[in-house]
């Protein structure tokens, strides 16, 4: 927006003449203006810069020297004004009086002439009425000349015709009392001559209506002292004096200047100029400034920086102002332009308000309560207890020994590959329990589920002594400063020796009781449910001493202990609650992903609306998978949250790009010597967040000298064709953990040649891609696709067990196959074939297109839709 000033408006603020500015705009741009043209931002700035250098001073004592003789001088004009109307004033008196004095004397030999008087007596206050434009003593003594001729009835006539102008002036609202105003006129003249009218009324009033001028109104005050001669004429004085009081009534003469004037019907300021009535730029600038000191001024709050358009919004001033404020600064500036905080205050200080700096409030800050709780509102809460150890060490064993289930039977090798969290009742009281891997490759898993407990249950079998991952597990409950309590599992064997495990301990400052020091030892065993008891008692009774509390009456705040991507529910987090109050329904944020919470299960699969302190739960509704061991905050507002995760994904793309290392003269001639190195990319899906990172940090630390060893991409969820691609593209095995690829992704790979290798045992994994990498790659064996089998109906038959009805949609199965069960995309359980049928009968094998009941040996918790895989495994040599 482009602001303009009039010339004619801009000479007037300046206070000079329009042709003076068209004259310096002529001098300073070379083009001559109108005087009715507008003028732009930068020539009102030249004007500005050309008046300013003109009319500075050197010396400002000298300046204000000069405005002290200017206010001297205009100080005694006003006193020679003053007096010179003080002159004219007595000079009328004077002449007044004279006329009186000779009227008086001329009308004293003939009385009996009274009808000829009183038209000579209209004629000199007719003569005297344009003595009320200009007082000059001349037209005054015209008058005086015409009263010695009275018996002259041609007077009457030229009397008669001034009459109508003063009808003219003075009746404009009752022009049919014309007669009477005749009366009105003499009556004012005929005070100084043969009038009965009282002295003091008149003349104020006649000299108000001569001139309005302020410095005549003492005049009103004193009477003269008028001589009347009753002798020679009969005057009825009442009828003059009723009259004047219809007129001119006592109570309107008191106060005329501090009430408003009833006298005429007309504006006080009808004889004012008529340029007086439009008040000026700098009067107007002087009555906004008095306006704005009188106000109580506005405190403005402002930021680093802030638009033009806001900082005048926040003085509820209009931009126009603030923009000409910053024109006097030398700026030339927009609405939507941008200041900083120092120059905001000086515009603001100059336009009579107040300024504070805001205090910059983060994103977290808002939507996040970071509170401390009060101690009245904390309430106690159920331990969170973690199960550390080595592999096979009897970790879940040892849960499903306190939970009375068989997790172990359905986990690949009896290896814990998940984090999994379970709520237990002893005696009252709850106790949720978290498992973690024990195998090398979980690392970071056994550190997520520290930090988020209180206490660790650390399992060291009896037969076998610490090994690596307990020493891992011991420095992760330290760091993490939670109370130990050491499990010592598998006693009921025969080599169990638990006193050589408490001299282990004290190896690594863990110092049992019965030794004098204070981490407690508990033998059990998990097969014969040995000192279950007493291990539940002591990490109760380490609870209470701990004094476990929370507040649950507050925003939910926690940890995320697992996260995948489930097919037909989308991602799906495990949550661990540790402080408030998480409902169904709210918005949470957890890393780089937010969303609102949808569906809340708790650890048994039941839809539950709240979880309070120390309760796992397991949600859907997220936007995207976070990552294990992200911290979760139920928000108040979707939007900022949303805000809020875009700038830490931001965040995570700057520390990656500044990861990269730069090329430099120093590593210029090292990173062309790693140019011959040989590098194997790999792409990793796999069930859960936290085993993509488990498979990506080991298969990283299989690096050596000649091969490097490079995860290009890792995700949740079942391999897929831009899984394919990918791998196509940058020449990549794909690896997956616990999942199968869908078939366009299979028929993909074939197509173009992309080896992918699945597992379900890390240990194989790691094993495999390390003899690839050595060059020692000698499989003995490899998988030979049979069939692909879909589940259509499951029969619970008696005697018999779960019977899968199915239909092969692809291959031949045999009876030698071994079965895949897959369920939306991950492995749940691989078993060889128990019966195979058609019908009635037995079959050895089933072909394409046909239907056909499977039954398998182990597994029974089939579903409609779950996909049989059935292959063989052959052996081959290269």
């Amino acid at each position: 927006m482009t602001n303009k000033y009039k010339i004619s408006e801009l000479a007037k603020d300046f206070n000079i003449k329009s042709k003076d500015l068209i004259t310096i705009l002529t001098d300073i741009t070379g083009t001559e203006k109108k005087s009715g043209g507008v003028l732009g931002e930068e020539e009102i700035g030249l004007v500005f810069t050309y008046l300013t250098k003109k009319n500075s001073v050197k010396n400002f004592d000298e300046y204000f020297a000069m405005g002290a003789e200017n206010r001297e001088k205009a100080k005694k004009a006003r006193e020679e004004e003053k007096n010179k109307k003080l002159l004219e004033q007595m000079a009328i008196l004077e002449q007044l009086k004279a006329a009186a004095a000779a009227q008086n004397g001329e009308s004293a030999p003939e009385p009996k002439k009274e009808e000829k008087k009183a038209p000579e007596k209209k004629e000199t206050k007719k003569a005297e009425a344009p003595k009320k434009e200009e007082p000059k003593p001349e037209k005054k003594e015209k008058p005086a000349k015409a009263q010695p001729q009275p018996e002259k009835q041609q007077e009457k006539k030229t009397e008669e015709k001034p009459q109508p102008k003063m009808a003219d002036k003075k009746e404009e609202k009752k022009p049919e009392v014309k007669p009477e105003k005749k009366a009105d006129a003499p009556k004012a003249e005929e005070k100084p001559a043969k009038t009965e009218h009282k002295p003091s009324d008149p003349n104020p009033f006649v000299s108000k209506k001569k001139d309005k001028k302020p410095g005549e109104a003492p005049n009103r005050g004193p009477a003269e002292i008028r001589h009347v001669d009753t002798r020679t004429s009969n005057i009825n004085i009442d009828k003059y004096n009723e009259k004047y009081e219809s007129i001119a009534p006592a109570n309107s003469m008191k106060d005329n200047y501090s009430r408003k004037q009833k006298i005429k019907q007309k504006s006080q300021d009808y004889k004012r100029p008529q340029g007086a009535k439009r008040e000026t730029e700098a009067d107007k600038m002087r009555r906004m400034q008095l306006e704005r000191i009188k106000k109580t001024p506005i405190t403005v709050t402002v930021g680093d920086e802030i638009t033009v358009g806001e900082l005048a919004a926040a003085m509820k001033k209009t931009a126009a102002e603030v923009i000409k404020e910053l024109l006097k600064l030398g700026m030339m500036t927009t609405v939507n332009q941008v200041i900083d905080y120092d120059t905001a205050e000086i515009v603001v200080t100059e336009m009579g308000a107040k300024i504070e700096r805001a205090v910059v409030v983060t994103i977290e800050e808002q939507i996040m309560d970071d509170t401390e709780d009060n101690a009245e509102n904390l309430k106690p809460r159920s331990p969170v207890v973690v199960v550390m150890g080595h592999v096979d060490h009897g970790k879940t064993s040892l849960l499903d020994a306190i939970r009375d289930t068989a997790v172990t039977d359905t986990e690949a090798g009896g290896i814990t590959q998940h984090i999994g969290a379970y709520r237990v009742n002893c005696n009252g009281n709850d106790i949720t329990f978290l498992d973690t891997p024990g195998h090398a490759a979980f690392t970071s898993m056994r550190q997520r589920g520290a930090m988020a407990t209180d206490i660790a249950v650390l399992v060291v079998a009896a037969d076998d002594g610490i090994m690596p991952q307990t020493i891992e597990a011991i420095n992760h409950a330290k760091a993490a400063k939670v109370q130990i309590i050491v499990a010592i599992n598998k006693m009921d064997k025969p080599e169990a020796n638990p006193d050589r495990i408490m001299q282990q301990l004290t190896e690594h400052e863990l110092v049992p009781e019965e030794w004098g020091g204070d981490v407690i030892c508990v033998p059990v065993s998990a097969k014969t449910h040995m000192g279950i008891d007493n291990l539940l008692e002591n990490i109760l009774l380490v609870a209470e001493m701990m004094e476990l509390k929370a507040n649950p009456d507050r925003r939910a705040k926690g940890i995320v202990i697992e996260a995948r991507l489930d097919k037909g529910r989308g991602p799906v987090a495990s949550l661990l609650v540790q402080n408030g109050t998480l409902n169904s329904g709210d918005i949470i944020v957890a890393g780089t992903s937010v969303g609102r919470v949808r569906v809340m299960t708790n650890e048994n699969g039941v839809e539950v609306k709240t979880a309070g302190p120390s309760v796992p739960v397991e949600i859907t509704g997220l936007a995207e998978t976070p990552n294990a061991g992200d911290v979760f905050d139920a928000v108040s507002d979707e939007r900022l949250a949303r805000q809020l995760v875009e700038q830490r994904k931001q965040k995570i793309k700057e520390e990656i790009f500044n990861a990269k290392q730069k090329v430099t003269l120093d590593n210029l001639f090292q990173n062309l010597s790693e140019g011959e190195l040989k590098e194997l990319n790999i792409i990793v899906k796999a069930d859960v967040q936290g085993s993509v990172e488990a498979v990506r940090e080991n298969l990283v630390k299989l690096s050596n000298d000649e091969v490097r060893v490079c995860v290009i991409h890792g995700g949740v969820g079942a391999v897929n064709e831009s899984d394919v691609m990918l791998a196509q593209t940058s020449n990549a095995i794909i690896v997956g953990f616990n999942v199968r690829p869908d078939a366009v992704a299979q028929a993909a790979a074939e197509r173009d040649g992309v080896d992918m290798r699945m597992y379900r045992v890390i240990y194989d994994c790691i094993e495999e891609i390390e003899a690839a990498m050595k060059g020692m790659l000698a499989p003995k064996y490899r998988e030979n696709q049979m069939a692909t089998i879909e589940v259509r109906t499951v029969y619970k038959i008696s005697n018999v067990g779960t019977v899968a009805g199915c239909y092969v949609t692809n291959g031949k199965v045999t009876r030698a196959c071994e079965i895949r069960v897959v369920r939306e995309g991950i492995v749940i359980y691989e078993d060889k074939i128990d019966s195979l049928r058609r019908f009635k009968d037995d079959v050895k094998e089933v072909a394409q297109g046909y239907e056909c009941g499977i039954s398998l040996e182990k597994f029974a918790d089939i579903k409609e839709g779950d996909i049989f895989e059935a292959f063989i495994m052959e052996e081959y040599r290269d």
